[in-house]
């Protein structure tokens, strides 16, 4: 089966282009798959962990933030708000976030913006998880 084009596009940079067999997301309803011949599906991203397997090699990962992926039978396209690379990510500072945001979140000093700490908190611990430091 002929793999599918990949690219991640982040409003700063294009952070990969790639030719995979599979694309897992992170969906707003639940994590997806993508194949090559895929029916055409556009849909919302939540923060998570993005898995891709480039042709003929081992699993890749990455960490977005959230936005959209537009998926058809040759292409898979990802607009992220922010996406890095495993490869890319510092796990000391993500660690480092993870604790801030959940301190924030046990503490809840007045005027905490909730569903702010809530998203630092999800982002912090995608980048673990696709670093492999969760």
């Amino acid at each position: 089966m002929s793999p599918v084009k990949f690219e991640v596009v982040t409003p700063e940079r294009k952070i990969l282009e790639e030719e995979a067999e599979s694309v897992i997301v992170p969906g707003t309803e639940g994590y997806l798959g993508v194949l090559p011949r895929h029916t055409p599906l556009l849909t919302t991203l939540k923060p998570g962990v993005v898995s891709y397997r480039k042709v003929g090699r081992e699993t890749e990962r990455l960490a977005v933030s959230g936005g959209f992926m537009e998926a058809g039978p040759d292409k898979v396209i990802i607009l992220a708000d922010t996406a890095e690379l495993a490869s890319e990510i510092d796990i000391e500072r993500a660690r480092r976030s993870r604790r801030r945001a959940e301190e924030r979140l046990r503490e809840r000093p007045p005027g905490l913006d909730v569903a702010r700490a809530e998203a630092a908190l999800a982002r912090s611990l995608a980048r673990l998880k696709a670093a492999g430091s969760d």
